[in-house]
């Protein structure tokens, strides 16, 4: 993956006009579905890709992530201050998710009620504004760590088809725990949502951790947080349980960039910085 990722950045490099190459240029992460990429571009002022934009500090840093079906080619934009723009294409490879195909599943299982979708489109509306927010402080910079240990009852991607009927992909990793298993902050951030006995989530805690990077924390017996909460790595923001849709006590942790959903575990190698970025 090395040697590959270097011939990546080496050959997009030349098409970056305003990007000053005495600079390091970094491309940290794996360049698949589901994956987050931490990038550097000095010179640059805002990097715009699949049609969104995305902040860059004042160190030409900036956040990335691949959604579950990301196509092959991405489109990545960069401006400069002088806004001069070039653009290039990533290649992304493709990653294979668990598809379980289930009939004879009851209806009411497969198709909600009225009464159960304005609960979930009430649910729907409160996460999205919950990983909306874009502080420009870097709190992902210490890295992260699993919110807790246990055997892995769900990953994210993966997919039921319920009488024939496609279901929403897993947007996380399911954590199967006792219930009142403390919950830590994965990472330094700032709390922007502690709702309680949602639909799907039950007592849910989203938090910010800077560059549109936020991190989601589902099911949970107990909050110990609420919104403007600032939160250090390893700090319990609640107990886990097995609120919401569930069956049976668990931790749901996702994450996401800018509101593109990626596999959650891939942050963790944001803590091996010799493995997980190149200088060039």
């Amino acid at each position: 993956m090395k040697n590959k990722l270097i011939y990546l950045i080496s050959a997009l490099i030349p098409l970056l006009s305003g990007i000053n190459r005495a600079e390091a240029f970094q491309l940290c992460g794996k360049a698949a579905q589901g994956e987050i990429l931490l990038g550097k571009a000095a010179g640059a002022s805002e990097v715009i890709f699949n049609a969104r934009s995305y902040p860059v500090d004042s160190q030409g840093r900036f956040l990335l992530a691949f959604d579950r079906d990301q196509n092959k080619e991405a489109a990545l934009t960069f401006r400069g201050s002088d806004n001069q723009q070039q653009s290039l294409k990533l290649t992304v490879s493709p990653t294979a998710w668990d598809i379980q195909n289930l009939t004879g599943v009851p209806p009411r299982k497969v198709t909600p009620s009225n009464s159960d979708m304005r609960a979930i489109e009430k649910e729907q509306k409160l996460v999205r504004a919950g990983q909306q927010t874009m502080t420009t402080e870097p709190l992902w910079e210490k890295g992260f760590i699993q919110p807790v240990q246990g055997r892995i009852s769900g990953n994210f991607g993966g997919q039921r088809i319920m009488n024939g009927i496609k279901k929403n992909p897993h947007a996380g990793m399911d954590i199967a725990v006792p219930e009142g298993t403390p919950v830590a902050a994965s990472s330094d951030g700032i709390v922007t949502l502690a709702a309680a006995d949602l639909f799907y989530s039950g007592n849910v805690v989203i938090i910010d951790h800077g560059y549109g990077l936020h991190t989601i924390y589902a099911h949970l017996l107990q909050m110990d947080v609420k919104r403007g909460d600032r939160v250090k790595q390893g700090d319990t923001i609640g107990l886990s349980g097995k609120t919401g849709r569930v069956t049976g006590p668990h931790l749901h942790w996702g994450a996401s960039v800018n509101g593109v959903k990626f596999n959650p575990v891939s942050l963790l190698n944001m803590n091996k910085a010799d493995d997980f970025c190149f200088n060039l």
